[in-house]
């Protein structure tokens, strides 16, 4: 591969990865999920890359790592807000409490939802 050509995809490996970080930042999951195949193709070609400059792969390296980084973080958060919503759930759905004897009790409190009308 000629440097030229070799650089072609370092370039645009490193623009994604701006894109991906943008995304990242601003919760655009979405646009994170649509960046993955070009990325992948580009790391792809990258293995037939031998780049002149062997700064140009650490700083790669660097921001694929930031950027990980950062989704490892937008997973922890989606995690907690899962975990969240589901105690809210439960406690929607009922109540466990433990009586004077030490014994569990369900209270429940899920009430079919409905609308009163008044004239």
């Amino acid at each position: 591969m000629t440097n030229d050509s070799a650089q072609r995809p370092i370039a645009a490996l490193n623009e994604l990865l701006e894109n991906e970080r943008t995304a990242l930042l601003g919760g655009d999951l979405e646009k994170v999920t649509t960046l993955l195949p070009t990325k992948e193709d580009l790391i792809g070609q990258m293995t037939d890359v031998c780049p002149s400059d062997p700064a140009l792969l650490q700083a790669l390296s660097l921001k694929v790592a930031r950027n990980q980084a950062l989704l490892t973080g937008a997973m922890e958060g989606i995690r907690t807000v899962n975990d969240r919503l589901s105690a809210l759930r439960r406690v929607r759905d009922g109540l466990e409490t433990y009586g004077a004897d030490g014994k569990r009790r369900a209270i429940a409190t899920h009430e079919s939802p409905s609308v009163e009308r008044r004239a």
